[in-house]
């Protein structure tokens, strides 16, 4: 008597490649994903940060379109009989349009400033990323004693220096300075040594390219998200620059925009008007370097990070 045995039934290639689990569906069907209170608290974090830099934005944009009188006898965080296109006239016109000349003097310093010195950082970045020379490192530990030293603390020597040489009280007093970015020497280096292969360096100079050549046309489109990034850092800088326009400057004419509002807002016991104006003034200032941000954005990110990854 033979005893047969069930015969189970050999897997085919189909199956054995595609394994079916009993009693359930596709793997994440009856999964709920739970979220972590950790994730909760960090959302949390942040949208506080964001509501706390955010809230004087929105009180100076409130604030910019009522009165004097409404300055100080309505709620701060809602608008009151907006009149927003009457109180940027103002602005623009008083004292025979003094602010118009605020504005073009800070973008004079911010944005020929903000560029010489990116290129600046750009050449001295690259040249101690690229070429080998005697002191070399102690080139590079004095650029970055130089990021740690306060901008005020050279105030005071810039002025006795300029007043000898005959320069002080003029643009020049501030745009000199301006073009000097420690940081940005530092961060271009780091890029350069990252992003900049030699290869291609030594490929220009077998097809007979000179090194300025190299350097313009070549390097400075390389690096071009660090480039962004330092102009971004210095033309902000630059526009919120107060002391060292305060200790170089006499003419108000020659004031940007940050000192001639702190000259209003002096003012502005003698004259209450001036109360409206140095607001109206402080939200139309704001709007470059929103503007700056916004447009320049992503190559600031892309600066930041790019030339950690690349090889």
């Amino acid at each position: 008597m033979s005893v047969s045995t069930p015969r189970t039934k050999e897997p085919t290639a189909a199956s054995a490649r595609f394994p079916q689990t009993a009693g359930r569906g596709r793997p994440d069907s009856g999964r709920r994903r739970t979220v972590k209170p950790s994730r909760i608290l960090l959302v949390a974090l942040l949208t506080l940060a964001a509501l706390y830099f955010l809230l004087p934005v929105y009180w100076l944009v409130v604030a910019s379109t009522k009165s004097s009188a409404d300055l100080f006898g309505t709620f701060g965080l809602w608008f009151s009989d907006p009149r927003w296109l009457d109180n940027l006239s103002k602005v623009f016109s008083y004292s025979d349009g003094v602010f118009w000349d605020w504005t073009l003097n800070s973008l004079l310093y911010a944005g020929v400033g903000g560029a010489l010195a990116t290129l600046l950082a750009g050449a001295a970045g690259y040249a101690l990323a690229v070429y080998r020379f005697r002191g070399r490192e102690a080139v590079f530990k004095a650029v970055l004693a130089g990021v740690l030293l306060p901008c005020t603390a050279l105030a005071l020597p810039l002025y006795l220096l300029f007043s000898k040489v005959g320069l002080a009280n003029t643009y020049w007093a501030v745009l000199i300075p301006s073009v000097v970015s420690p940081f940005g020497v530092y961060l271009c280096r780091i890029y350069a040594e990252a992003a900049v292969p030699a290869e291609m360096l030594e490929a220009a100079r077998v097809d007979g390219a000179g090194e300025w050549r190299i350097f313009g046309t070549l390097v400075l489109r390389t690096m071009t998200p660090a480039l962004v990034t330092v102009f971004l850092f210095q033309f902000v800088g630059i526009w919120n620059n107060y002391f060292l326009p305060l200790v170089m400057l006499s003419d108000d004419r020659k004031y940007p925009i940050t000192l001639g509002l702190t000259t209003w807002q002096a003012a502005a016991n003698r004259i209450p008007e001036l109360n409206q104006l140095t607001v109206g003034g402080a939200f139309l200032s704001v709007l470059p370097l929103a503007a700056a941000m916004l447009v320049l954005q992503r190559y600031w990110r892309s600066g930041l990070t790019q030339g950690s990854v690349k090889g």
